[in-house]
């Protein structure tokens, strides 16, 4: 009892101390800011303000700030919001590399007060990194996978796997547009997603009729859910589900061919079936497929017979240094393994959530050749 008090009482102290360190570092950042620029004060000022209001502007729209701005305001707004948690964690990075050089007598202390050659150095390379993170974002890698089983397989499958889409303010029509080609031109059997199809907002997605889109495809997409499909409000986002012909597998399985698919529903409900309640009574001489958005307990699949488990929620992190730690919180944050005799691939995913930057990561869709093995 004293255990689980404590437990419950640390979780109190971490709800208090992580906004409380998380302000101290904007702080932090913001004061640095201010110091280095060789700007006369109402210049620094209308920085630091510009800076705090792109802040406050992604926790209004948290709140639904963007769903009653015009859609391309809403748009811009998301995308400027987004982009500052970039720029901040690598100003942070930077300054704290600075003050440790001037504690250890390494850095000038003037390279922190009124300098334009600091300024300038800070601001190409803030410039070259979203830049570069931009266009590496938007260069969607094709990885293939063979998966080959002694099971019945009657004919060569192939299967575009994705996940994490995020289509909404940032990820828009166009950019949904030139993933069903992509998508197409595999020439696939069949399409399959774990999770994330929506951002957070399902307005944008009705607006430009994104639903029409998913109609393009020319192969069936069997789908489970992610947690941001809660986010966006469940009822909403089965709808979009129903209106885009996608058929959501959420703790239910469905035979296709030699195949069994099988959907988890997110961990967001609380309630959703085990693995072993829903691969109970599954023909396990097919081929099964798992589709589960996050990959927690993957020892579960194993343990219950699944052949392959098709995951996301992760985004390797999306940049760098934050990739380190994703790695560091789950048995697998990225990329291929194997359990046993069952096979694992977590994908960083084709879409993003928040600022279209992929720093040390990558966006991709995955390719799978499942065939018989003798």
């Amino acid at each position: 009892m004293r255990f689980i008090l404590l437990y419950f009482n640390s979780m109190k102290i971490g709800f208090f101390i992580i906004p409380i360190v998380a302000l101290l570092a904007q702080v932090y950042v913001l004061w640095h800011v201010y110091q280095v620029l060789p700007f006369p004060t109402w210049a620094k000022w209308t920085v630091v303000v510009l800076m705090v209001a792109a802040l406050t502007m992604m926790f209004i729209g948290i709140f639904g700030a963007f769903d009653r701005m015009p859609l391309n305001l809403a748009s811009v707004a998301y995308d400027v919001s987004t982009s500052w948690l970039i720029v901040f964690l690598y100003l942070l990075i930077g300054f704290v590399v600075l003050d440790l050089g001037r504690l250890l007598h390494l850095v000038p202390k003037e390279w922190l007060h009124n300098n334009p050659w600091t300024a300038g150095t800070i601001t190409a390379i803030l410039a070259g990194l979203l830049i570069y993170g931009n266009i590496h974002y938007h260069n969607k890698v094709r990885e293939p996978i063979d998966l080959t089983t002694t099971k019945h397989i009657s004919k060569p499958t192939k299967v575009v796997m994705l996940s994490d889409l995020h289509l909404g303010y940032h990820n828009r029509k166009a950019e949904w547009q030139r993933w069903v080609k992509i998508i197409n031109e595999e020439k696939p059997d069949l399409i399959l997603v774990a999770g994330d199809i929506i951002d957070g907002y399902v307005r944008p997605l009705l607006e430009e009729d994104m639903a029409a889109d998913f109609h393009q495809l020319k192969a069936p997409v069997v789908a489970c859910l992610g947690n941001h499909e809660y986010i966006s409000g469940i009822d909403r986002s089965l709808d979009f589900y129903k209106r885009a012909g996608i058929t959501l597998l959420r703790d239910t399985t469905l035979e296709v061919g030699d195949l069994v698919i099988v959907g988890r529903d997110d961990r967001a409900n609380h309630n959703r079936m085990s693995t072993e309640q829903l691969l109970n009574g599954i023909n396990k001489d097919k081929f099964i497929i798992l589709l589960d958005h996050q990959p927690y307990k993957l020892e579960e699949s194993q343990k219950n017979g699944v052949d392959f488990q098709f995951s996301g929620h992760t985004h390797e992190g999306q940049v760098w240094p934050i990739s380190m730690l994703v790695h560091s919180m789950y048995e697998n944050a990225w990329g291929p393994c194997q359990i046993g005799n069952t096979r694992y691939y977590v994908s960083s995913g084709i879409g993003i959530w928040g600022g279209k930057y992929r720093i040390g990561t990558r966006s991709e869709y995955i390719v799978a050749t499942i065939r018989h093995q003798k």
